[in-house]
């Protein structure tokens, strides 16, 4: 009885939808009728009636979308067991299934805009959608926004510059409206190029692995290191390093409370807006080295972990690298579920080492990191 009562209310909202988008549509036509006598070129449509039939138009398909989902909900039930759960958890990961459907509300919100305008400013709505798994297309008749004033001097051609110019942001939603205060509040985010020049050169505990160390290491195992992928690199200063050293490296990141995608392209190299659960937009096999910087750490998903490290070896070449920098957890769960689940990838341990994270949380709950250097076999 209730589901009867469900489609039928779903049907009478449905039927008013539509009689609405009717009398808009006629009259619209009214309006621009011409008379024989006096023929006058057609009026352009409004925009805000444009705007009017296209929240009419998606409230329909959310409309039909909920109408069938209700209709169907007594035999997917059914359907459902026979479903292997593998399969049913890697569909909400964006790499197996978009996950947009269960978002329709901010979906609908990122898509709402007047055609042939500017886009809205709301950038952080599609880092929103971006990071629930959902991947919209890119907004269709409208024009992206750019920075108000042009940069007052060239973009620097060297990738660890003093600074970086701030008129090529645009800073709406941003707390900071300039790197420099971003580098106040914390200098370790890497907004002041120049002060992390020195980041993957030097060596002061096992957990760091420089440059040099890496370049012999490839040198005495007859490898080469040519192309590169930093994943969740923050500001691109591990690219940054390896472009010196004429090695072409990308980096993946995120542009959530700071400009970090901005950062990176200012310094010359290539962001890839992409979150950790994406599938890496890079084919099979054809990369020397993957790097995971700071933001792969115990906090993702142990299910979303695994699918990162075996998408990993998918883009690796034989022979090539899988560089762990840095990465923290408690260190009973790295001997217990980590390390097992690196291990799961059969990769020759070039470096493992650990340490304790002697920050306040490091301590407070017995965290160490990791850094690890793995190759990956030449064959299977």
């Amino acid at each position: 009885m209730a589901l009867a009562f469900t489609t039928m209310t779903l049907n009478l909202v449905l039927l008013m939808a539509m009689v609405a988008t009717n009398i808009l549509s006629l009259y619209h036509l009214s309006s621009t009728l011409k008379s024989p006598e006096s023929p006058k070129p057609p009026t352009p449509v409004p925009d805000q009636l444009l705007h009017q039939l296209h929240t009419i138009r998606a409230t329909i398909n959310h409309l039909t979308r909920l109408q069938h989902s209700t209709d169907t909900s007594t035999t997917s039930s059914a359907a459902k067991s026979t479903i292997p759960p593998d399969l049913l958890l890697y569909s909400h990961l964006s790499p197996i299934a978009s996950s947009c459907h269960n978002h329709p509300d901010l979906l609908h919100k990122y898509m709402s805009y007047t055609p042939f305008s500017l886009c809205p400013s709301d950038s952080d709505l599609a880092e929103s959608l971006i990071l629930r798994g959902c991947h919209p297309l890119p907004r269709r008749r409208c024009f992206t926004r750019t920075p108000p004033h042009k940069p007052s001097s060239p973009l620097p051609q060297d990738p660890f510059p003093s600074s970086l110019p701030d008129s090529s942001v645009i800073w709406d939603h941003y707390s900071c409206k300039s790197f420099d205060c971003f580098h106040r509040q914390n200098p370790n985010l890497g907004f002041k190029p120049s002060s992390d020049s020195s980041k993957f050169t030097t060596y002061k505990t096992d957990l760091d692995l420089p440059i040099s160390q890496l370049f012999q290491i490839a040198k005495s195992a007859k490898s080469v290191i040519r192309l590169g992928l930093d994943v969740g690199g923050g500001t691109g200063s591990f690219a940054a390093t390896m472009k010196l050293r004429n090695v072409t490296v990308v980096t993946t990141t995120m542009s959530v409370g700071a400009p970090y995608s901005e950062a990176v392209a200012l310094r010359g190299l290539v962001p890839l807006h992409v979150p950790l659960q994406q599938r890496l937009p890079v084919f099979d096999g054809v990369v020397d080295l993957v790097r995971c910087g700071r933001a792969v750490n115990r906090w993702i998903p142990v299910t979303m972990m695994e699918f990162l490290l075996f998408d990993v070896d998918r883009v690796l070449r034989g022979g090539g690298y899988l560089w762990i920098d840095r990465f923290f957890s408690k260190g009973v769960d790295l001997e217990k579920v980590y390390a097992p689940l690196i291990g799961k990838l059969g990769y020759k341990k070039v470096k493992w080492a650990t340490g304790n994270k002697t920050d306040a949380g490091g301590v407070k709950n017995g965290e160490v990191f990791l850094t690890a250097l793995l190759q990956k076999p030449t064959s299977r």
